[in-house]
């Protein structure tokens, strides 16, 4: 179905390397062609984020105010995204155009040397037979360029040659520096309210963690890759230049509506924190007594009147009443 932009990208490949003579300058430049068709996603996305963090503080108040009321939230914030006219999914934009890019030069360069069984040469897929990629690879074992086979895998190099698996698992470890530095740009300038410091910690070191995977890739997407992130640095140093060059520029007033937000947040948690050991039974103290140990319980509501006793005489009986004297005659 989508074989034709395949071809498509086979055919710029075969164009690169027809001019080049070299595998990795082809598959580099290709990385290059890719950034200059991202990065004017990235910069808007990167608007849009920064926006999107200006709104902090009013977000924050709003999840406050509107606490166990979801679709008042929901109508409350997008009603804020109208007013200061803003996009939150502004900032998926590159993630959304990666990932069928990821898929494309995935399938593209593991194409170019494909096998049709484990003893046979190269069947380079997506090439105009005619073209002098396709003839400079097909029935061969090897792809090599700089150096390197960037067919192989470097952890099957390893494996066969530690030695000469080295260079490879040193490709790998330039990529995962260089990926450490692109993120250590990002995290410098980033302020996240919804965050720990320990989350920041992993979303900084995860890059480097995908970067070690690619010892199970073929090694022209390693080169692939790290042409792309050298590209990225240059990128990130052009995007703190833009958007933080000036105390009044959209990102430091991110920065400033991030903190905010995170002290709202923490003040927020204070104060759940201290209705929480309070409690409902600490601010409204019973008035109930207990009553003493070894008595019995009294009777509840009002005590019943006792009635008044009668004289009694010393033997326990109580005294008749006197009889009327009769009239006289």
């Amino acid at each position: 179905m989508f074989d034709w932009l395949f071809n498509a990208v086979g055919w710029l490949i075969a164009w690169i390397y027809s001019w080049s003579n070299s595998y990795a300058v082809a598959i580099g430049a290709m990385a290059i062609v890719v950034m200059v068709i991202i990065t004017p996603l990235t910069l808007k996305s990167t608007r849009g984020m920064l926006e999107m963090q200006r709104l902090q503080p009013e977000l924050r108040r709003l999840q406050i105010e509107h606490r166990g009321d979801k679709q008042g939230l929901n109508e409350s914030m997008m009603k804020l995204y109208q007013e200061h006219k803003v996009n939150p999914l502004a900032s998926c934009l590159p993630l959304l155009a990666q990932m069928p890019v990821f898929i494309i030069m995935f399938r593209m360069l593991t194409g170019l040397t494909s096998r049709p069984s484990p003893d046979a040469g190269f069947a380079p897929k997506h090439l105009d037979t005619s073209s002098e990629l396709y003839r400079s690879l097909v029935g061969q074992d090897e792809m090599r360029s700089v150096g390197l086979d960037l067919a192989v895998h470097p952890i099957q190099v390893m494996q066969d040659n530690f030695a000469r698996g080295l260079i490879y698992a040193g490709l790998v470890v330039a990529l995962a520096a260089i990926y450490w530095v692109q993120q250590r740009m990002v995290a410098s300038r980033t302020v996240s309210p919804t965050m720990s410091a320990s989350q920041q910690k992993i979303m900084q070191y995860l890059p480097v963690a995908f970067a070690g995977f690619q010892v199970f890739l073929p090694t022209g997407l390693v080169v692939y890759y790290f042409v792309q992130a050298v590209i990225r640095i240059g990128q990130q140093a052009y995007i703190t230049k833009r958007f933080y060059g000036g105390d009044d520029s959209i990102g430091r007033q991110a920065q400033q509506a991030s903190a905010k937000a995170r002290e709202l947040k923490e003040d927020d948690v204070k104060k759940s924190k201290k209705a929480e050991k309070t409690g409902p039974t600490e601010q409204f103290p019973s008035k109930r007594v207990t009553q003493p140990k070894n008595k019995k319980d009294a009777p509840s509501g009002p005590a019943p009147s006792r009635p008044t006793p009668s004289k009694e005489t010393s033997t326990g009986s109580s005294t008749p009443p006197k009889r009327p004297k009769p009239p006289q005659r």
